[in-house]
């Protein structure tokens, strides 16, 4: 018995969910010449600072994440002994 697909097997709907993504980022980002925060911080107040504070979170936490792999990470066999 074969498994039907589903609608996120197939690339091209994959894709056009990425570019979905990023327009609306893109357009988040835009939004920010707009809108006008009560900012605690000076450096708060510069155009795009939350996305850019984001991506730089997101990214170090995958890079903090592979290197705590190697230290919490069993051997194959572990459960099998």
């Amino acid at each position: 018995m074969t498994e039907k697909p589903r609608w996120l097997d197939d690339f091209r709907n994959v894709k056009k969910l990425v570019r979905g993504f990023a327009a609306i980022c893109g357009v988040l980002f835009l939004a920010d010449l707009f809108y006008h925060r009560h900012s605690e911080h000076p450096w708060e107040g510069f155009f795009g600072f939350y996305a850019i504070y984001g991506f730089v979170a997101c990214v170090v936490l995958v890079l903090v994440a592979k290197e705590m792999r190697r230290i919490v990470m069993r051997k194959e066999e572990y459960y099998d002994e």
